[in-house]
C-alpha cells in the first residue's frame, strides 16, 4: 500500500482499465451467470453495508431474507421452508451434507452417493468434511443409474444427492425415484438445483424435483444464476427445522445467540437484490425469461443441426452440449478468431453452451456462422493430416 492516498479520479481510472479487461457477457456462452436485473442492482446498492452475519443489527434485512425464503418455498412446494441465503451452490451443498453428517454422528465412516455428473463442489466436500463421496454411474441419457445407486448403499450411507440441471449437460436426474430410494432406506436426499431451480418450474414439460417429493430433505438453488439477482446469492432450503439445528454454533459476542451459516459475514445486499428482483418479476416474469432462453436454445439447436452437428442429448433446459471432434481445438479457435467463450465437457467430450438471458437472436445466429467456419477449418486440417498419413509412412518415405 502506498504512503499517501490517490484521488478518486485516478482510482476510478484504474478501475475502468481493469473492467475493460473483463469479458462482456454478450460473447460468453460458458457461464451460468448473467447481468443481474437492474432492479436487483439498485436494491443491492441500498443495502451495501448490511451484514447478515449479525442480523440482530439489521432486522429489516433479516425480514427480507425470511420473505425470500417464503417465495423460494412457494416455488419449490414447501409452504414452511427453513434455511438461509448462501454464497451459492457450493456453500449450499457443503452445508446440506454437513447437516446430514451431524445428524448421523454415530456412523464412524459415513458416505454419500452422488451421480458421476455431480458438480465438482462434491469433490471439495469430500476433502473438507472427510466424507466418502461415492459416484454412481450415469446412463446414456446422462441421468444417474438408480440401480447403481441402490447397489452402493450400505450401513454407512447417510444420504443421496440428485442433480436438477447438471452443470455440464443441464440434465435432470430421476429425483422421484431417488426420493423413493431415500425413504426406503431411511436416508437423506439433497437436490442440487443451483441452476435448474429457476428454470424447471417454468418449462412446459415440468419434471418433479422439489419438496413435492416426500423424500427430498434439502434443496440448493441459486438466485444469482437464472434468478437474475446479484452475485453472490444462493439459497439452501430444508424441509424440516431440525436440520438447521444440526448446523447451529454459539455466537456469544453477537446480538444473536447462534448461527447456522458457513460464512460469518454475509451480504445483506444480496438478500435485498434477490428480494427485489423476485418481487418485481414474479412467476410471470420468470416464465417469460425462461421461455425466451428456451426459444434461443432451440434456435441454436436448429442452426447447428443445419451444419451437421448434433447435441449429445436433446436439451432439457437452456444448456446444449454439441458432439464434435477436437472440442478443445474448436474452443480455442472460437475464442482466438471470434472472441466467443465456450466450455468443454469431459465425458462425453463436447462443446458446452449455456443460453443465458444476455444472449440475443443476433448473438445466436452470429455464433452459429462462426462455429460453421471453425468446424470447416478443423475438418480441412483433419483431411490434410489424413492425406499426409496416407502418402507417407512412419519414416517419411513415400508409401
Amino acid at each position: 500500500m502506498q504512503e499517501h492516498g490517490q484521488n478518486w479520479k485516478d482510482v476510478k481510472s484504474s478501475l475502468i482499465q481493469a473492467k475493460s479487461k473483463d469479458l462482456p457477457y454478450e460473447k460468453v456462452l460458458s457461464s451460468m451467470c448473467t447481468y443481474p436485473h437492474p432492479i436487483a442492482i439498485e436494491a443491492h446498492k441500498m443495502f451495501i453495508e448490511s451484514n447478515m452475519g449479525d442480523y440482530g443489527l439489521f432486522i429489516g434485512t433479516y425480514e427480507l431474507e425470511q420473505k425470500v425464503l417464503a417465495m423460494l418455498g412457494d416455488l419449490l412446494h414447501n409452504s414452511h421452508p427453513y434455511g438461509y441465503l448462501t454464497t451459492g451452490g457450493t456453500e449450499s451443498n457443503i452445508q446440506a451434507v454437513r447437516a446430514m453428517l451431524n445428524a448421523c454422528k454415530s456412523i464412524r465412516n459415513p458416505n454419500i452417493i452422488v451421480p458421476a455428473s455431480a458438480h465438482f463442489s462434491f469433490d471439495k466436500i469430500a476433502d473438507i468434511l472427510k466424507i466418502n463421496v461415492l459416484k454412481a454411474r450415469v446412463l446414456s441419457d446422462l441421468v444417474v443409474d438408480t440401480e447403481h445407486v441402490i447397489s452402493l448403499i450400505d450401513q454407512n450411507t447417510v444420504g443421496l444427492v440428485g442433480i436438477a440441471g447438471s452443470t455440464e449437460f443441464g440434465q435432470v436426474d430421476p429425483i422421484s425415484d431417488l426420493s423413493k430410494i431415500a425413504i426406503d432406506n431411511s436416508i437423506f436426499l439433497h437436490v442440487d438445483a443451483a441452476f435448474g431451480g429457476f428454470v424447471l418450474p417454468f418449462v412446459s414439460q415440468h419434471v418433479p424435483f422439489d419438496f413435492s417429493l416426500p423424500g427430498v430433505t434439502s434443496i440448493a438453488i441459486d438466485p444469482h444464476k437464472m434468478g437474475m439477482s446479484t452475485i453472490p446469492s444462493g439459497a439452501l432450503l430444508f424441509r424440516e427445522e431440525k436440520m438447521m439445528d444440526f448446523l447451529r454454533v454459539d455466537t456469544p459476542y453477537l446480538t444473536i445467540s447462534s448461527q447456522f451459516t458457513l460464512t460469518g459475514t454475509r451480504s445483506g445486499a444480496s438478500v435485498a437484490g434477490t428480494y427485489a428482483v423476485m418481487k418485481h418479476l414474479g412467476k410471470e416474469g420468470y416464465c417469460q425469461i425462461v421461455d425466451r432462453c428456451m426459444s434461443l436454445t432451440h434456435l441454436l439447436l436448429n442452426e447447428v443441426r443445419n451444419i451437421g452437428v448434433n447435441p449429445v442429448i436433446d436439451p432439457v433446459m437452456n444448456i446444449i452440449a454439441l458432439s464434435v471432434s477436437q472440442p478443445k481445438k474448436i474452443r480455442k479457435e472460437l475464442a482466438t478468431q471470434f472472441g466467443w467463450q465456450v466450455s468443454i465437457t469431459k465425458q462425453p467430450p463436447s462443446i458446452r453452451l449455456v443460453i443465458m438471458p444476455h444472449m440475443t437472436e443476433a448473438n445466436i445466429l452470429a455464433f452459429s456462422r462462426d462455429l460453421k467456419h471453425v468446424l470447416e477449418q478443423v475438418q480441412f486440417s483433419e483431411n490434410n493430416e489424413s492425406e499426409k498419413d496416407r502418402i507417407f509412412d512412419g519414416t517419411g518415405n513415400m508409401s
